[in-house]
């Protein structure tokens, strides 16, 4: 028997039977956190799920908030709701074409080059800055007579919150997951996709916009709702920025609205949480099953716009 042969007819090791003691101990160790940190999320929904709504009513989604002796006075959380949707869909008017400008320029252009690395820098900084410190460089920047006509004046003195300032900076905070998604998209389509298109006689920018974006369409998707989601938990921003008050502020018109104080629902958790001013526990967890319910569902939309760009690269 050649040695060859001999090599052949030996018999293949198990897998997993030449990891070394501490190889074990490290993969149990990994597989155990992992375990801990999804039965903790599970734990953390399930308990918001049941209390929220235990405690909700279909009043609440109606009825603003009012002052009152105990809870059954103090009215629902409808000024919140309409608040978090102003600020989303403002916020996101804001982020998405921005963060598809930036992504499209990286992943395309990157000139120049010294231009288009600061620029990285400063998205993964965004990504990782606090967000009171931007709560707080945004008060003082809107608080400037440069910047006073979108928010309310006292006796001439700019006040600084309104829902301008507040979108403004949440924006921010959404940019990154925005630049981060749709570039991932465009540095995942072929290059023969964009070779063929300068084929047929397509400019780089008619290429970018009837092809490439198109074909990253689910990254876009996907960065959207992720940004959004950042945006409607955040909460220091929207305390600084917006105020924190029951309603709107009174206002004449929906841009006297935008320029005044508002409330959302983050705020209105903050205020009827245990430890809050309000003290309305029931209120803080209809609220929050509230929110837990539209951050799922954004998830979802999330879940379905990949399962999607994964079909599109099969195919």
């Amino acid at each position: 028997m050649s040695a060859a042969t001999a090599v052949a007819a030996a018999p293949s090791p198990k897998p997993g039977s030449a990891w070394r003691l501490s190889d074990r101990i490290g993969l149990a160790f990994a597989w155990a956190l992992g375990l801990l940190f999804c039965a903790l999320t599970v734990a953390i929904i399930v308990y918001f799920l049941i209390e929220g709504i235990h405690y909700l009513r279909p009043s609440m989604l109606v009825t603003n908030p009012k002052a009152g002796f105990n809870q059954s006075q103090t009215g629902g959380f409808f000024a919140p709701l309409a608040g978090t949707a102003i600020l989303a869909a403002m916020s996101m008017a804001i982020a998405l074409p921005t963060g598809i400008g930036i992504a499209v320029w990286l992943s395309e252009y990157g000139r120049p080059y010294a231009l288009a690395r600061v620029a990285e820098s400063t998205i993964e900084m965004l990504a990782g800055a606090p967000s009171i410190v931007l709560a707080l460089f945004g008060l003082l920047l809107f608080q400037t007579p440069l910047l006073g006509f979108l928010s309310q004046t006292t006796n001439g003195v700019v006040l600084g919150p309104s829902f301008f300032a507040a979108s403004a900076m949440l924006s921010l905070v959404g940019l990154p997951l925005v630049v981060t998604n749709v570039r991932e998209g465009l540095q995942a389509i072929p290059s023969h996709v964009r070779e063929a298109s300068y084929a047929v006689g397509k400019t780089k920018i008619a290429t970018t916009r009837r092809v490439l974006l198109p074909a990253a369409r689910p990254n876009v998707i996907t960065g959207a709702m992720l940004g959004v989601g950042r945006i409607i938990g955040d909460t220091a921003i929207v305390l600084i920025l917006l105020g924190d008050t029951l309603t709107f502020s009174p206002s004449s018109g929906f841009l006297g609205l935008l320029r005044g104080e508002g409330t959302a629902l983050t705020s209105f958790i903050y205020d009827n949480a245990p430890s809050g001013e309000l003290n309305q526990p029931q209120k803080a967890y209809a609220a929050a099953f509230v929110l837990i319910v539209i951050v799922l569902l954004l998830n979802l939309v999330v879940e379905l716009a990949g399962r999607r760009a994964r079909r599109m690269r099969w195919s």
